[in-house]
């Protein structure tokens, strides 16, 4: 079983992060958020791409869901103000 804390590391391994959550009860479904600038530009699909990317061997084995909200570090600022 996966730790939410060993799905942070691997994130982290691959996809710079200005700051991550995550979250999970039962080691197989998690909740994360992540805020990174390599988010910059890109679409919704294309940032969880990313983050699929820095999990694909564990989206394969350990993970049977992610539910996960991504930021760009502006997006992430002006979501803690409740712009």
């Amino acid at each position: 079983m996966i730790s939410s804390d060993q799905i942070k590391e691997s994130i982290e391994a691959l996809l710079p992060c200005e700051w991550i959550q995550v979250e999970g009860e039962d080691g197989r479904h998690f909740n994360a958020v992540i805020v990174s600038a390599q988010f910059v530009g890109k679409t919704m699909i294309q940032q969880h791409q990313l983050v699929y990317r820095a999990l694909h061997e564990r989206m394969k084995d350990d993970i049977h869901a992610l539910s996960m909200k991504t930021f760009t570090p502006e997006q992430w600022a002006n979501a803690q103000l409740g712009k």
